[in-house]
């Protein structure tokens, strides 16, 4: 595992779900603000799927919690690699998690 991969990961979800995740940024530091999200398909060469798979793409963060928009339209047999970016006292970290879609 990368240092910059969270704990979580990798997730697993199916074609047909949207899923909110939500990641604790306590690993890289504390109360995160501007957060941003992009999404790549591994299996696509890490083709940038972000507006295809968080068309509303607003990441939220509350504490040390940053919510993600629902995640979606996913295709099955593809690995996603999300990259979430947020700002600490001027300082911008990044962290990312995998998403299999099995089914």
């Amino acid at each position: 595992m990368n240092i910059l991969e969270c704990p979580e990961s990798p997730l697993y979800q199916t074609a047909d779900e949207r899923i909110a995740y939500s990641i604790t940024t306590t690993n890289w530091a504390s109360s995160p603000t501007s957060p941003s999200v992009k999404c790549y398909d591994e299996t696509m060469d890490d083709s940038d799927v972000t507006a295809t798979v968080f068309p509303s793409n607003a990441p939220s963060p509350s504490g040390d919690v940053i919510t993600l928009s629902l995640l979606r339209a996913l295709t099955k047999g593809h690995t996603y690699r999300v990259e979430v970016q947020f700002t600490v006292s001027s300082n911008v970290y990044e962290c990312f998690f995998r998403v299999i879609c099995e089914y």
